[in-house]
């Protein structure tokens, strides 16, 4: 399971757990009402409908008690969420039928309730629950306008002597009206939410790794430059040794050998500098979108690519942002040549753009490949961290250390066997003609 979806549970525990709280509160406000009601009343405490509220509160406790024992042991909080938000609803039918029915001021709870929903279940949730809430209210007061069910002191057609048809439809309109308009409030100020921590932990992250890539920077600088004086003294003494003896087969190989070797630890070299030191670059105002498309039609044209792998783009116009052409060229290639290696034979990778809000501009590359777990997802962007037989393990640190100082920042999301999705998001910027008008 990725990192975020971690985050997740532990987050969606946290709310049930105040849910459980609440619920808890709520039946000891509901208990305590009805005993002084009782009491002030002198009533007696198993005369209806009060014995049927402590009944109801009793339930409440009973049922908060239980959840918040087995809690730790449920395995999927989403569905046990639903479970309970359920249970909530029918209880609270019950309340408004003990308390009035068509004239209960109870009906409010059902608000509560999609309220609650719609930060545990989000959108989706808050609507399925708003859904129950209207069926089962309608139903409710079907049934007591024709007599079949009556709150408890009242005539069976209480409704249908004291009001006539057209405002019982009037408030049954009213209310679903109002239950569908707190869900969708509601779930979309949830989603706004969830979006805002995601992206909030995706930042946590990155400067969890800048601060780590920059104490190994500081340290690979010094060390780098250390490296490439000797190496470059040692290749050119080998080309003046090669020129100056005279032709012999095995030791004009060996030197070959040398300074292919040479060569390829001098790039490595390079490479490590531009992680411990990438240059600033020169920023420009580009179109993302055609930067892509330049991108990846070059990417699509490169003669070592696999063929068997369909590449796909959905790209927006109209969003532009500041980067060094050259830097974001880097990003995205080395994030499309890790999509392409992730994939053993046949695949696609797809490359979409969604902008964030007016302040960033995402770019996801998704590929269908094998995946990555947890573990292999909190070290990629380590330096030197690979699990390509020949590969270096520089390429992700590289990406890492362009993005931020573009001021940017990248997320992974993985599942082994089926693949993985690195989201880019970019500051925007305003469109260069409008900003200069």
């Amino acid at each position: 399971m990725p990192e975020h979806q971690n985050k997740f549970a532990s987050d969606l525990y946290r709310k049930i757990k105040w849910l459980i709280f609440f619920r808890a509160l709520f039946a000891t406000v509901l208990l305590c009402t009805s005993l002084f009601v009782g009491y002030n009343e002198r009533l007696p405490f198993f005369k209806p409908p009060l014995i049927f509220l402590y009944g109801i509160s009793i339930g409440f406790l009973f049922f908060s008690g239980i959840y918040l024992l087995i809690l730790r042991k449920i395995a999927n909080l989403s569905r046990f969420g639903y479970l309970q938000l359920i249970i909530d609803v029918f209880l609270v039918s019950l309340i408004i039928v003990l308390t009035g029915g068509f004239t209960s001021v109870f009906s409010f709870l059902y608000l509560i309730v999609i309220i609650y929903a719609s930060m545990i279940t989000f959108r989706k949730g808050a609507m399925i629950i708003a859904t129950i809430c209207c069926i089962q209210y309608g139903l409710l007061v079907d049934l007591e306008y024709y007599g079949i069910i009556h709150p408890y002191g009242f005539d069976s057609r209480h409704i249908l002597i004291s009001y006539s048809w057209n405002y019982v439809i009037y408030k049954l309109i009213i209310t679903i009206t109002v239950c569908f308009a707190v869900a969708a409030l509601s779930g979309y100020l949830s989603e706004q939410e969830r979006r805002a921590r995601q992206d909030l932990w995706a930042m946590e992250d990155q400067v969890k790794r800048v601060e780590k890539l920059a104490a190994v920077g500081e340290m690979a600088s010094g060390l780098a430059h250390e490296i490439k004086n000797p190496l470059a003294a040692l290749s050119g003494s080998i080309q003046v040794l090669r020129e100056d003896l005279p032709y012999e087969k095995g030791r004009d190989r060996l030197m070959e050998i040398v300074l292919r070797e040479t060569d390829r630890i001098s790039a490595l070299v390079n490479n490590f500098l531009m992680f411990a030191k990438p240059k600033p670059g020169n920023a420009q105002a580009i179109s993302l979108s055609k930067a892509i498309d330049d991108i990846l039609d070059l990417f699509q044209t490169d003669a070592r690519r696999n063929r068997s792998v369909a590449i796909s783009r959905d790209l927006i116009d109209d969003v532009y942002i500041s980067i060094d052409p050259d830097q974001l060229r880097q990003i995205l290639w080395n994030l499309m040549l890790n999509a392409e290696e992730a994939i053993e034979r046949e695949g696609s990778i797809r490359v979409s753009m969604h902008p964030e809000d007016k302040k960033y501009a995402g770019v996801t590359i998704s590929d269908t490949g094998c995946g990555m777990t947890e573990d292999t997802i909190r070290s990629i962007f380590d330096p030197f961290f690979t699990r390509k037989p020949k590969g270096t393990g520089l390429g992700l640190s590289i990406v890492q250390r362009l993005i931020s100082s573009s001021n940017g920042f990248i997320d992974v999301t993985s599942v082994p066997g089926k693949g993985s999705s690195f989201t880019v998001k970019f500051p925007r910027i305003p469109h260069p003609r409008s900003s200069s008008s």
